[in-house]
């Protein structure tokens, strides 16, 4: 096999034309030549962080389509699963993942349950992290969310980085808004990396502490703009990351976008795809190839190295996609499940009181972490209410694990006048989370969960509309595009119901996760992030 183009070597930072020859997988020979082809051949793009089920699709399906947008490998943490049905959820992921052309990299989940404060699914211990970090497929300890532990010397949680220590794999970190002192300790730990930082001083005090620091941008997150002026000058402790993409998302763009992007800012193109194919690969030792001969054959053509379109997707020699075409076919997979609750009573969702203030969590636009506002109670007939008008909408977390009473809280900028959405994706439990604006919508959009065990949906005075997601309660069983479809018709109904979010179903699955502050939810209750405990709702 060989292949003609502009061939872009980026550690030397040049392009020459050439022609690259495979063999058996491996890259054989790498000659300058003179020819006519216009396009540029470079190392295929990897994402440096990401959990493939929040794209709502198995690995496999998530490989059909990142091949088209030059995607050959991801480092991913099989966290989310893992909170529903242990390790035998990551063995799901990785057994999955091996059945195609694609080159996931799995991570050993860290931190399951993330939290004592919440009710998950399984329990992944520092025996069970050894046992699968003793698994060649587990290439790194996935990320530490609960940096308390590491800060107050927990012994579970530093057993579990002695193990990873141990068989040579690095630590992912997830530390936000960690500064001073005590991230200073936080990396002593042995801690490598960071995809949580949203701002500029902060990733900076990161770097210059020897952490490498990721872009995040993905459907809900978005710190791209915060982060990228550091690369002209950090370029090599860094790389960029989805940490969750939806499968709308997938469809148009992946790391491909980011790479334009940094590009369009004046980024240099070498220090870009740095970032984007050779840091990932280097910092968790992947079996990805770099261009080099002897690597292995996994590369893009793409059309120019400004929009970085992807015309061909090469993974050890073979083609997996060609003219935007993905070629890799669909496998069959077993179905898992964890999902143990039943029916719910509109009496369920009431809340009794007399109060006069609430705590109210504030959902941020492209951003995981949230404020504490205290707001005015609405009270009708001693239930305390969505304010419609105010935009301080009712919300609860159902535990889907066990029949127990759902907790309940209230949240501004969801913006819905209408109805109510749910989702059974819910990090990092998993647990059905939903908002609206009245008892009776969430009960209805609770109800439609149970009753499918997973997925997501809206419900409106006169319509339902759901996405089943029966593998683990937070994965499709079809196809990737038309799961992304589905999905963009579910996103347009919950912005027909008011939703002013630029993806409300992302921002709704983060405000169960306790370990990003400031107020959160958990099926246990109103909890604060900052100091790590409950907090009532009524002030």
């Amino acid at each position: 096999m060989k292949l003609q183009g502009n061939i872009v070597d980026i550690e030397n930072k040049r392009i020459f034309k050439g022609e690259i020859t495979f063999k058996d997988g491996k890259i054989l020979s790498i000659i300058e030549k003179a020819h006519s082809v216009e396009t540029y051949i470079l190392p295929g793009f990897v994402d440096a962080h990401i959990h493939i089920e929040s794209s709502m699709l198995v690995p496999s399906e998530f490989a059909r389509l990142a091949v088209t947008h030059g995607t050959v490998a991801t480092v991913s943490d099989p966290h989310e699963i893992a909170n529903v049905l242990g390790v035998e959820g990551v063995e799901f992921m990785i057994e999955n993942g091996q059945q195609v052309p694609f080159k996931f990299n799995f991570g050993a989940p860290s931190c399951v349950p993330a939290t004592t404060f919440e009710s998950a699914g399984a329990v992944i211990d520092s025996d069970a992290i050894k046992r699968l970090l003793e698994n060649p497929d587990i290439k790194y300890l996935a990320e530490m969310m609960n940096y308390p532990g590491v800060l107050f010397d927990d012994a579970e949680v530093m057993k579990k980085i002695v193990w990873a220590k141990h068989y040579n794999k690095p630590v992912d970190g997830h530390a936000p808004g960690l500064r001073g002192d005590e991230v200073t300790k936080y990396i002593h730990a042995g801690i490598s990396t960071d995809h949580e930082c949203f701002t500029y001083d902060e990733a900076l005090e990161k770097l210059q502490k020897g952490m490498k620091i990721l872009i995040r941008e993905g459907s809900a997150a978005k710190n791209f703009e915060a982060l990228i002026d550091l690369a002209s000058e950090h370029f090599e402790n860094m790389m960029f990351c989805s940490d969750d993409k939806h499968p709308d998302d997938l469809i148009l763009n992946h790391i491909n976008k980011l790479c334009a992007r940094a590009v369009a800012k004046g980024i240099d193109v070498f220090k870009v795809l740095q970032m984007a194919c050779v840091n990932p690969v280097k910092h968790y030792n992947l079996e990805v190839g770099l261009l080099e001969i002897g690597d292995f054959a996994d590369c893009i053509v793409v059309e120019d190295l400004v929009n970085f379109k992807t015309l061909q997707t090469y993974i050890n020699g073979t083609l997996v996609c060609n003219e935007g075409v993905s070629l890799i076919k669909p496998v069959a997979f077993k179905i898992l499940n964890n999902f143990n609750c039943s029916k719910k009573e509109v009496s369920d969702f009431k809340l009794e009181s007399s109060v006069k203030k609430i705590r109210v969590i504030e959902a941020l636009e492209g951003q995981l972490v949230t404020n504490e506002l205290i707001e005015e109670a609405l009270i009708v007939n001693g239930n305390l209410v969505s304010n419609i008008e105010k935009d301080v909408l009712k919300m609860t977390v159902v535990n889907r694990y066990n029949n127990d009473k759902p907790a309940l809280a209230f949240i501004k900028n969801f913006g819905l006048r209408e109805g109510a959405i749910a989702s059974s994706v819910g990090h990092d439990s998993h647990n059905i989370i939903a908002v609206g604006v009245s008892d009776e919508a969430i009960c209805k959009a609770v109800n439609l969960l149970i009753k499918n065990k997973g997925g997501i949906c809206a419900v409106s005075n006169s319509e339902e509309k759901i996405i089943s997601l029966p593998v683990a309660g937070i994965m499709s069983d079809k196809d990737g595009k038309t799961v992304g479809e589905d999905y963009a018709k579910l996103d347009n109904m919950a912005k027909q119901l008011g939703s002013t979010l630029h993806a409300p179903y992302m921002t709704l699955s983060f405000m169960a996760l306790l370990v990003i502050p400031s107020l959160k939810l958990s099926d246990k209750g109103l909890f604060n992030g900052k100091d790590f405990k409950f907090t009532p709702l009524e002030v």
